[in-house]
């Protein structure tokens, strides 16, 4: 391997932890505060959010969808499609936090005993959020895996199909953690109600697209594992843990 593609690999690296990580932060930081003030009426607040969300969900869903990989490998090495999708997304949810509209009209703010059980509620969020990112064992958020087995001069090894921690009592652990956090936020104005609704909705949508790559990955292993696992709510009992 030369200097030149390691250098590549290196900084594929880093741009994707610069912006999947600093995206992340920026908005579970300040819960999409909005950083520049249009000092627009409430309707055009309202569309130009929602509007900021489309842009969002159509790179986000559009990215992981079969096509576009097919597409994106013509021109781009498979290695780093993981990190393209990262800085992408980074990217797009970076514009979404800086230019998001705060709405002057409040809704909802909880105090007392509500305010202490949204954080309680938020916190394990958090834990769970972290407990299944370690159960998936392979979890690679920012696609640095394929990147680093290059550069260790190694195949990728594929994911097997496993069911592990909170993955046996919910199929997207991650999603119901992330919804928590949106519903669970103390102050709620009329941008954040539409933020909400929307990427509730989205989320949603996104498991159904998802779900139909994990079936052309997975087969009945998956059918079998949907089937008796809910998707974002654990109202049955456990699956059987796999090895």
């Amino acid at each position: 391997m030369n200097l030149r593609t390691r250098a590549v690999d290196y900084t594929m690296m880093a741009f994707s932890i610069l912006f999947g990580c600093g995206s992340i932060v920026l908005l579970f930081g300040g819960g999409v505060p909005g950083y520049r003030n249009f000092g627009w009426s409430e309707l055009a607040i309202l569309f130009w959010d929602a509007a900021l969300s489309l842009l969002f969900f159509v790179q986000h869903s559009g990215m992981v969808r079969s096509h576009f990989r097919e597409r994106l490998a013509s021109v781009v090495p498979i290695r780093y499609h993981g990190a393209v999708y990262s800085i992408a997304s980074g990217i797009a949810l970076i514009v979404v936090v800086l230019f998001w509209q705060r709405s002057q009209v409040e809704l909802i703010r909880l105090e007392g005993n509500l305010l202490w059980m949204a954080r309680i509620c938020s916190l394990l969020a958090v834990l769970v959020f972290a407990l299944s990112a370690y159960s998936l064992r392979s979890f690679d958020m920012l696609g640095m895996g394929p990147i680093r087995a290059h550069l260790r001069g190694r195949p990728l090894q594929p994911t097997p199909f496993v069911v592990r921690g909170p993955y046996r009592w919910v199929r997207h652990p991650f999603y119901s953690c992330i919804l928590v956090l949106f519903w669970t936020n103390p102050e709620v104005t009329e941008d954040r109600l539409l933020f909400n609704v929307l990427w509730t909705g989205w989320i949603y949508v996104g498991t159904l697209l998802e779900e139909q790559d994990l079936l052309r990955a997975f087969g009945n292993a998956y059918v079998e594992y949907r089937e008796r696992v809910p998707r974002f709510f654990p109202w049955r009992r456990p699956a059987t843990v796999a090895p």
